[in-house]
């Protein structure tokens, strides 16, 4: 039996690539509004974190 056919099986199938589109539209736009919104000094200061100290290799 194919996969197709599990998929055709389920009842109310056509909505879960709705609801998986809607999740990552919203996700997608929080996440622009906040680095948008964002205090550039905080910006700033996680750009510079990783390189920021003593060097230890």
């Amino acid at each position: 039996m194919k996969f197709i056919n599990y998929l055709q099986s389920i009842t109310g199938v056509g909505i879960y690539p709705l609801i998986s589109l809607l999740i990552f539209f919203v996700f997608f736009t929080a996440l622009s509004v906040w680095a948008l919104k964002a205090d550039k000094s905080y910006i700033s200061f996680m750009k510079k974190l990783p390189f920021s100290g003593s060097e230890q290799e």
